[in-house]
């Protein structure tokens, strides 16, 4: 019985601990419709008793083993530690008692955890009025489970079970009576596999009598009808006569509709608790809450909003204090007052419609009319918009005169009082930016607690609209052209002039805009292009078109005069043929100091062309001694000829063409000498170093050029032309290239008997080894008229093209001029060069220490000098001889001689090492004793013997 039925230890804590192991094997499964009798079975209780008792002691004397050992025991949590040591099932209903007044709904709220089987558990109910003994209530799986007091309440719904999850249930009790006072039990059948916690709880209810008294101080009127801002005060009275100690608590509830909110609470605890909405109200003392005498309570409202409008309703509850915590015990509620909230009437009108001339003042009244009489104050504010439906108040702000008569606006802008329900508005000196929609905005404001100021009403009048008028700025345009142009780069110039000026005023300014459009032959309308605009504050924006030759400073806008705009072309080209126009604009002052766009007049166009033909340029060249010899002075005149070309200037390139048997390179034309337009000469590609000034250009007339080159060569032989071009003057200092010419050739022919020179290469050792010496002879052969070897020098040069073929740009390798001077040119190889003259008509070239770059072809080229009889050297023309293919080969025996005499050495020396570490390795490393038994000597007996 004591396993069985015991008492808890406290309420809800699991008050047995039992092991696992404390039940007998044998002992069934406990199902989960079974009850706790059902575990004693085939054993007798005591045994069971016996051994649960002995485990449970077991564990007491190890938790006061730890205890004594612990210097920290004081400070454990047992009930923790009491859980961690005895697990099972826990019971739990509300801790200490419950106390109900009559006629109220009574709770009690049950649950179990920490238990096996199934997830849903059920519950049965016990009552017992001393404590003592229980009577069945209520079940949730047994339907014949309550008494038969109880049946009558269970079928009238008086008393029910509501399962609030699978491990909790709630009893309900309603209307609840003294008889209802008493012990509640709530247990659980059993469905652990072990018994193990607590099975059942018990908490006590107390029913009090119903002492709490409720009601208004006065009986409530139909309706309390108050203005907006006007105070008003509502009272109840609340007492109870309880003979327990409880606490009052008190709710100001507001009602609209179906909706209630909450205005003012006095809580239980004594603290002042202000609802959604009114926490700003009650914190400056709009909202407050006294009390009167002994019971009575006050709710005071120093200003009313419409807000405030509905039933009023006085909400008591009663709370008492059990165990540190506080319980809502009853409640009761009273209807109070209806507060009725009448609108302000507030009506603001203006003057509809109101005409006034530019520069003059604006005078607008807005009158108020309202049904309030005390103290209240208005705020008058103007807004303005351009259209009737402006945003408000989004609109801008004209003038505001706020409740304390503090005008706030801008100058030009005043707002007067002139009576108590008057206010003008004055707009001095108004322009054509004051037209549009004028609002008058009032406001009323009541004073109210601590010196605070509510607004009670707000109106805004029907748009007043307003028109400036003004005298429109009359004015003609006028465009010249002052300068055409005739020619491409010529100057063009445009004046757009402002005439019949008439009613101008004083703030009137004048810009300019210009304008291009293309001329068609066809009716297609070609849209106008913007070259430039000048805005009211005087700042030039350029169109695409005009953009860059503005910044270059071809185009020239600017302001002549006050009434005069040029617009200038400094290089007219054919792309600006075309029609001009521009519009001068009327900007007018405004009262901020800007300016603003009256009036745009436009001009007629004025065409700009020139029938444009092409530039004609024709230069002849003449030879004035058309015979001559080597030695003597040559001389070329060029006479030049333009058309359409405006006021030319010419510039003259002198060239010289080779003959077409030239050897060098056919038909190369070369540039001697040029004159500029500003009559500059300079020395083109003219490298005859004994011959600087053997040439001279110059200027005869202003189409005349002349050419001369002294102590002419047959080496000058060739076409010889004048390449002229013509500059025409653009922006002033600038020329501009209009159009090029070339002359006719003339012929500088020498028919001469004298000597033709020949050259050849040999060579001895056109194949060679690596490092030999490399020998080349340039032979120069001589045919016709025998010469003094005196009267012969020659420039040899040697030049290599390192390639099989002559696919390659030849490298020159050395030269020796006529006065014998060498030139080797810089090379990154080893090999070294050395060149002579061995003979009269001979030269050798030496390639000491050769490599195998050095193969390739190689051939030499000869400029022959030959003395006139004048005593006067000739340059006779360059001359090549045919190329010649040099081997380098590699000496095989010498290439690897050393290599195998290395290969030999370290084949060597690795084979006696490897001999020498093999012995060492046989006789230290790798020797093994070997113990042989001894044999002993005896010598063999004959068989006869034996």
């Amino acid at each position: 019985d004591w396993a069985r039925t015991s008492q808890p230890v406290g309420h809800g804590k699991r008050s047995q601990c039992h092991d696992a192991d404390a039940l007998s094997p044998r002992s069934p499964q406990v199902g989960a419709a079974s009850k706790p009798d059902a575990l004693f079975t085939e054993e007798g209780p005591a045994d069971i008793i016996t051994s649960r008792v002995r485990s449970g002691l077991t564990a007491i004397a190890s938790c006061l083993l730890l205890v004594n050992h612990n210097p920290f025991a004081p400070f454990w949590p047992w009930e923790e530690l009491f859980e961690a040591l005895c697990r099972g099932r826990v019971v739990r209903v509300p801790s200490g008692s419950l106390v109900r007044v009559v006629g109220t709904e009574l709770v009690i709220p049950c649950n179990v955890s920490d238990y096996d089987g199934p997830s849903e558990q059920n519950f049965d109910w016990s009552f017992s009025s001393s404590g003592s003994s229980f009577v069945e209530l209520a079940s949730t799986w047994e339907a014949g489970f309550p008494a038969q007091p109880y049946r009558e309440r269970l079928q009238r719904g008086e008393i029910l079970l509501r399962r609030t999850a699978n491990d909790g249930v709630e009893l309900h009790i309603k209307n609840v009576q003294p008889s209802d006072q008493g012990h509640y039990k709530c247990s659980t059948p059993s469905t652990d596999a072990t018994v193990q916690g607590n099975y059942e709880d018990i908490v006590q209810v107390k029913v009090l009598a119903d002492a709490l008294q409720v009601g208004a101080v006065a009986p409530p009127e139909p309706g309390l009808s108050l203005r907006l801002g006007e105070p008003f005060e509502l009272r109840c009275s609340a007492s109870t006569a309880s003979p327990l100690h409880t606490h009052l608590a008190l709710l100001w509830e507001l009602q609209r509709g179906t909706a209630r909110r909450s205005v003012l609470a006095l809580t239980h605890e004594g603290r002042f608790r202000p609802g959604p909405g009114y926490e700003q109200r009650y914190r400056v003392g709009d909202v407050r809450l006294d009390t009167v005498g002994a019971d009575g309570y006050r709710l005071s409202v120093a200003r009313a909003l419409a807000a405030d409008q509905g039933s009023y309703r006085c909400v008591v509850s009663e709370w008492i204090g059990e165990q540190g915590s506080w319980q809502e015990i009853q409640e009761k509620a009273v209807d109070v007052a209806t507060v009725l909230i009448q609108p302000t009437v507030l009506r603001v009108a203006v003057a509809r419609n109101v005409s006034v001339a530019e520069g003059k003042g604006l005078d607008l009244t807005c009158n108020i009319t309202t049904d309030r009489a005390d103290d209240v104050r208005p705020e008058v504010t103007w807004y303005f918009s351009r259209t009737p439906d402006g945003a408000w108040p989004g609109a801008p702000v004209l003038a505001r005169l706020d409740r304390d008569s503090l005008v706030h606006s801008s100058p030009h802008v005043a707002l007067s009082h002139v009576d108590a329900r008057s206010y003008h508005l004055l707009v001095r000196d108004v322009s054509k930016e004051n037209s549009g929609y004028y609002f008058c905005h009032v406001a009323l404001w009541a004073p109210g607690h601590n010196r605070s100021w509510h607004k009670v009403a707000e109106a805004r009048s029907a748009p007043a609209s307003v028109d400036v008028t003004w005298l429109e700025p009359d004015y003609q345009v006028y465009l010249n052209a002052s300068k055409v142009p005739e020619f491409s780069d010529d100057l063009t110039e445009l004046e757009c002039r402002i005439v019949d000026m008439k009613s101008l005023q004083a703030s009137v300014r004048f810009t300019v805009s210009w304008y291009y459009r293309v001329n068609r032959r066809s009716d297609d309308l070609v849209a106008s292009e913007l070259l430039a605009v000048m805005n009211g504050d005087w700042t030039l924006k350029y169109g695409d078109r005009s953009k860059q030759r503005a910044q270059d400073g071809d185009f020239i806008f600017s302001k002549e005069r006050t009434d005069t705009f040029s617009f200038r072309i400094q290089r007219t080209t054919e792309e600006d043929r075309g029609s001009y126009y521009c519009a001068v604009s009327a900007w007018t002052k405004q009262r901020n100091d800007s300016w603003v766009k009256s009036k745009d007049v436009f001009s007629k166009p004025v065409n700009i062309f020139w029938a444009s033909e092409d530039s004609v340029l024709v230069v002849k060249a003449r030879q004035p001694k058309p015979f001559f010899a080597a030695g003597n002075t040559f001389e070329m005149t060029c006479k030049v000829s333009s058309k359409n070309i405006k006021s030319p200037r010419y510039s003259v390139l002198i060239t010289a063409e080779k003959p077409v048997g030239d050897l060098s390179s056919p038909n190369e034309t070369k540039y001697i000498i040029s004159l500029d337009q500003d009559s500059v000469v300079k020395l083109e590609n003219w490298t005859d170093a004994s011959r600087v000034d053997g040439v001279v250009l110059e200027k005869v007339q202003e189409d005349e050029f002349r050419y001369r080159m002294y102590q002419t060569q047959v080496s000058d032989a060739g076409l010889y032309r004048c390449v002229v071009t013509a500059w025409s003057p653009v922006r002033g200092s600038l020329w501009r290239e209009a159009a090029t010419s070339l002359s006719n050739p003339i012929e500088i022919d020498f028919q001469t008997a004298g000597p033709i020179f020949n050259a050849s290469v040999h060579s001895d050792t056109p194949s060679v080894i690596r490092g030999d010496l490399i020998k080349l002879f340039c032979i120069i052969a001589v045919e016709g008229g025998a010469l003094d070897p005196d009267d012969m020098a020659f420039d040899v040069s040697w030049f290599a093209v390192h390639s099989f073929g002559l696919d390659k740009a030849p490298v020159l390798l050395s030269s020796l001029d006529r006065k014998g001077i060498v030139t080797t040119a810089e090379r990154d190889r080893k090999s070294e060069l050395s060149l002579e003259r061995v003979g009269v008509l001979e030269f050798l070239l030496r390639v000491h220490g050769s490599e195998d770059q050095d193969f390739g072809n190689y051939y030499c080229s000869v400029t022959p000098w030959v003395r006139s009889p004048t005593g006067s050297w000739q340059k006779e023309a360059e001359i090549y001889s045919k190329p010649i293919f040099v081997t380098v080969k590699m000496d095989v025996l010498n290439a690897f001689k050393y290599p195998l005499l290395i290969g030999v050495g370290l084949s060597t020396v690795i084979g006696l090492l490897s001999c020498l570490i093999g012995y060492c390795s046989s006789h230290w490393c790798c020797k093994k004793e070997v113990q042989e038994t001894r044999r002993e000597r005896r010598r063999l007996m004959s068989m006869e013997m034996d």
